[in-house]
């Protein structure tokens, strides 16, 4: 199939495309990828009557390490995200999550900013994204206003941005030192969508869970926190009778659909699964650091 008709502009500054987009309201959508938008436009998912593409606004595509923890430009490749020595030091959940996204081909061209904007509920960056307590960098007419990740994805394939802003890069705190990780993921086939997947980070102190973070995609609506598995967890031992509760705990808090992949408990079961395997992850890297 192909696109519906749309006037195109190749934006070469923030303001520039931040005044197309004032103008336009939401007859306007961003391109920066193109690797979810241009199959939309294909099969007629969206008719935006003007496209904005940012990929000429080189001030967006950066990795930077700073005091307050990793800045990522919004034009940042999959690709970089995966190979960035600096995440890989600083953030080494978020390089191991671009590796499983799609397929080389797509992560050369998808861009970070633009895969959290698409707020698929499957993908994995906005998982992370949760899981961190990332920010979110937002510009818009009336300035630059900073959005944490649990108030940035607002339902399915929808978040808080309004129709003349852009989000411009995202904030991620420092590493804890210490720190565990595991990420786990089920999909049909190497880079199809996933079934499920689930993020943890973990901290111990004299043998005890002193931090959880638990997060969950492609069973709800939108990425999710598993907040009920991480309270059961606290201040508990890392043994596998509390590894069960909270893998059927997260279960229970997932609310994936039935679909032609699985039906919702079988994608809840899949939770629970996952939830041990990445938290027994996350155990051995903290106990290994």
């Amino acid at each position: 199939m192909k696109p519906p008709a749309f006037k195109y502009v190749a934006a070469r500054t923030v303001d520039e495309a931040l005044g197309v987009l004032s103008s336009e309201g939401d007859r306007a959508k961003i391109l920066a990828g193109g690797q979810s938008l241009t199959p939309m436009l294909n099969f007629r998912l969206a008719h935006p009557e003007v496209l904005v593409d940012i990929n000429r606004i080189k001030e967006l595509e950066f990795v930077a390490e700073r005091n307050d923890g990793l800045a990522i430009g919004c034009l940042s490749r999959h690709r970089t995200i995966e190979t960035s020595s600096s995440i890989r030091k600083q953030c080494p959940i978020l390089s191991a999550a671009a590796e499983q996204v799609a397929h080389v081909a797509i992560r050369t061209r998808g861009t970070f900013g633009g895969s959290l904007a698409h707020a698929d509920p499957a993908a994995e960056f906005p998982v992370i994204a949760l899981l961190l307590d990332a920010t979110m960098s937002i510009r818009g007419p009336k300035g630059t206003r900073s959005l944490p990740a649990r108030d940035f994805f607002v339902n399915l394939f929808s978040t808080a941005l309004q129709p003349d802003e852009l989000l411009v890069d995202v904030r991620i705190p420092p590493w804890t030192p210490g720190r565990g990780w595991g990420f786990r993921e089920l999909s049909r086939r190497p880079g199809d969508f996933a079934i499920a997947l689930v993020a943890a980070a973990v901290t111990l102190e004299r043998g005890k869970f002193k931090e959880v973070r638990i997060a969950m995609g492609g069973v709800g609506p939108t990425a999710m926190r598993a907040s009920k598995a991480e309270q059961l967890l606290k201040g508990q031992a890392p043994e596998e009778e509390a590894l069960q509760a909270a893998g059927q705990t997260a279960g229970e808090a997932s609310d994936p659909p039935d679909d032609i992949h699985g039906s919702a408990e079988y994608r809840r079961h899949v939770v629970e699964v996952l939830t041990r395997r990445a938290l027994k992850d996350a155990i051995e890297r903290a106990a290994a650091s």
